[in-house]
C-alpha cells in the first residue's frame, strides 16, 4: 500500500501527541456507599464518564450535613444532596442549584411495627414518634398530622439520635420519622420484627426528589458537568436493562462489603426510584415543595426556584 509523505508524516506526528487529559470531577456523596448512588459507580465501572473525557472521584463524607457547605465554598465540584434541605440551603443564601436528580421520589416514611395498632396517621395522637432531625422533619411530621386533624402538640417527640428501627424495635417509642423505605423496612424483617410504612407524600406531604446532585452556581457553564449527567442517565439504563449484571458492578473491587441481604434488599428496591432522566426538572413540583417549606414556618421566604435548580442544556 501506498501512503503518501505528507500523510505519513501526519500519522506520526498525531501518533506522538500526549491523549488528551481527562477533566477531573470530585463528587461527595451524601452518606457511606449505598445502594441509592448505583447510577453513580455502575456508570464509573462501565466506562461511562471516561467515554465523556471525565475523571471522576466519588468521596463519602466524614459529616453528612458538609458536602453542600463544601461545594458552596469551592472545594469540591458536586455533591449529592437532599431537594428539602436545597429549599432551606437557598433561603440562607448558599450559592447552589441543583442540576440533576438521583432518587426522584420521597424514601422517607413514617414506620410503626407491622403488629402495631396503629393503623392510621390519626392513631398516632397521644403516641411516642421518633426523630432524629429537628427541623425539617418536624415540618414533615406537621404535614401529615395536620390533615388528620392533629397537631404537633398531639404526639409526644422523642430524639432517638439516629437509632430509628432499634428504638422502635425496642418499644422506646411508637412510631419513627426520616426511616427510608429501601433500608430501615429491610432491616426490620431481616431481624424479625416487620415493620409498616406511612408514605409522606401519600399523607400530605408535596412529593420532591430525594436524592440530587448540586453544583456552585458560578460554575454552572462547565461542559463536564452536562457530561456527567448524562454518563449517570447511561448508568440507570443500563440498571434498568440489567439489574443483576448492574449490582455485580456496584459491588465490585473495594465495596464487595456490600454484599449483603440488606444491601441486596434495598438496590431491589430503590431501582424504581432511580431518575430514568436525571438532567430534566419539574420545575413546579419544585415550587409546591418550596410552598410547603415556607407555610411551615421552617423559612421566611425563598428566592425563585429557577434561581437554585436549573437544567443543563
Amino acid at each position: 500500500m501506498k501512503i503518501r509523505l505528507p500523510a505519513l508524516v501526519a500519522a506520526c506526528l498525531f501518533a506522538a501527541l500526549p491523549a488528551a487529559a481527562e477533566e477531573k470531577l470530585t463528587v461527595l456523596l451524601d452518606w457511606f456507599i449505598n445502594p441509592d448512588h448505583g447510577p453513580l459507580y455502575v456508570a464509573q465501572e462501565r466506562g461511562y464518564f471516561a467515554d465523556a473525557g471525565l475523571a471522576v472521584e466519588f468521596v463519602p463524607p466524614a459529616d453528612p450535613n458538609d458536602p453542600p457547605k463544601i461545594v458552596a465554598a469551592g472545594k469540591a465540584d458536586l455533591a449529592v444532596s437532599y431537594q428539602p434541605q436545597l429549599h432551606m440551603q437557598a433561603a440562607a443564601g448558599l450559592p447552589l442549584a441543583r442540576i440533576a436528580t438521583l432518587v426522584a421520589t420521597p424514601l422517607n416514611t413514617i414506620v410503626v411495627l407491622d403488629d402495631s395498632p396503629i393503623r392510621t396517621i390519626a392513631d398516632l395522637k397521644g403516641k411516642r414518634v421518633g426523630f432524629s432531625v429537628a427541623g425539617l422533619e418536624d415540618a414533615l411530621l406537621e404535614g401529615v398530622l395536620q390533615p388528620h386533624g392533629l397537631t404537633m402538640d398531639d404526639i409526644e417527640k422523642v430524639n432517638v439520635n439516629w437509632s430509628l428501627s432499634p428504638s422502635l424495635i425496642a418499644g422506646q417509642v411508637d412510631a419513627v420519622i426520616g426511616a427510608f423505605r429501601n433500608f430501615e423496612l429491610n432491616q426490620m424483617d431481616i431481624v424479625g420484627h416487620p415493620g409498616r410504612a406511612f408514605y409522606l407524600e401519600e399523607e400530605g406531604v408535596p412529593p420532591y426528589d430525594e436524592l440530587i446532585v448540586v453544583a456552585h452556581k458560578d460554575t454552572l457553564d462547565r461542559p463536564a458537568y452536562r457530561a456527567f449527567i448524562d454518563g449517570v442517565e447511561r448508568g440507570v439504563q443500563y440498571m434498568v436493562n440489567h439489574p443483576d449484571d448492574a449490582w455485580k458492578l456496584f459491588i465490585a473491587g473495594d465495596r464487595k462489603d456490600l454484599d449483603d441481604e440488606l444491601n441486596r434488599r434495598a438496590w431491589r428496591d430503590t431501582l424504581p426510584r432511580f431518575a430514568l432522566r436525571p438532567a430534566a426538572l419539574d420545575r413546579r413540583r419544585y415550587e409546591r415543595f418550596a410552598d410547603f417549606v415556607v407555610e411551615r414556618g421552617l423559612v421566611e421566604s425563598l428566592p425563585p426556584v429557577e434561581t437554585y435548580a436549573v437544567e443543563l442544556q
